[in-house]
């Protein structure tokens, strides 16, 4: 069994017209914070997440058995759930499934959090990951860009570094070759892989064997595909991370929502975003 696990931090066209401040940035998030606040006020709808992070990908039928209320009540928490960007639906044959969304908690945490909490506070909820199935993890998120600019910032070795917890990615960029990641205060290689397919500005499939540290090693290859869709002047960008073992190590994949948002942050403002991945090497 494969538990795919979508996250997105994407807003409707007419949401990114309105523009907050973010860590003293501006960038396009719009009012989805205040449905992101709205929905996590109900102590119903945090259980739902709760759920939903305990095991990822469940069916109506299965969340209704867990709550003392009618199946229109669930659906109807869902919803707003789902409204908020906190959850997103798939339909796997005849079910639809529900998953739980961490980027545009992510991204209220860079707002409102941060600057009030101690660097490494973050850090700690990546302490509860462990799942039980092989796992496909999948993260969206919008960007006010253009798909040739945002294929240069995955692929560019110094672009890459500014978002990327200060790593760099060498390689040609050729289907078939080879990429080693690297940091310059790191004392060895932290990742290398195959470029599997190479189809700029479009997609970039790539293999990934982490190596910062035994316990990553020990989890062997993944895989990691980046997909770049042009929404009129912005940019859906599709993170899949899959070919994950089950009960994976959680640093092999919990980092996506920092890099993301780095990504975006740096894109639509050209500043660098302070994450607790960012400090790693400092």
């Amino acid at each position: 069994m494969t538990r795919r696990t979508q996250t997105t931090s994407g807003m409707s066209p007419a949401s990114w017209r309105s523009a907050v401040l973010t860590c003293d940035q501006t960038v396009t998030y719009g009012g989805r914070v205040d449905d992101v606040f709205r929905a996590l006020a109900d102590p119903t709808r945090r259980s739902l997440l709760d759920e939903l992070f305990r095991e990822d990908g469940q069916a109506l039928s299965a969340l209704e058995e867990r709550f003392s209320m009618t199946r229109f009540g669930v659906m109807k928490h869902l919803k707003q759930l789902e409204e908020a960007g906190l959850v997103l639906t798939k339909r796997r044959g005849r079910e639809k499934l529900h998953f739980l969304n961490p980027v545009p908690i992510r991204l209220v945490h860079d707002r409102w959090v941060s600057k009030f909490a101690e660097s490494w506070a973050a850090g700690l909820s990546d302490l509860k990951h462990r799942l039980e199935n092989q796992m496909e993890k999948v993260f969206e998120i919008y960007i006010r860009t253009t798909p040739e600019r945002l294929w240069e910032a995955i692929t560019d070795p110094g672009i890459r570094s500014k978002y990327n917890f200060g790593n760099t990615i060498t390689s040609d960029m050729t289907p078939g070759s080879r990429y080693e990641q690297s940091n310059p205060k790191a004392p060895g290689l932290l990742g290398e892989g195959e470029n599997l397919e190479v189809d700029p500005p479009r997609r970039l499939v790539q293999s990934m064997v982490a190596l910062w540290s035994e316990d990553v090693k020990a989890e062997g290859t993944s895989r990691i595909t980046w997909e770049i869709e042009p929404v009129g002047d912005s940019c859906r960008l599709t993170v899949t991370h899959d070919q994950l073992r089950e009960g994976a190590n959680a640093q092999l994949y919990g980092g996506w929502p920092m890099i993301l948002s780095g990504l975006k942050t740096w894109l639509e403002t050209g500043e660098l975003l302070t994450t607790p991945g960012s400090l790693m090497y400092g």
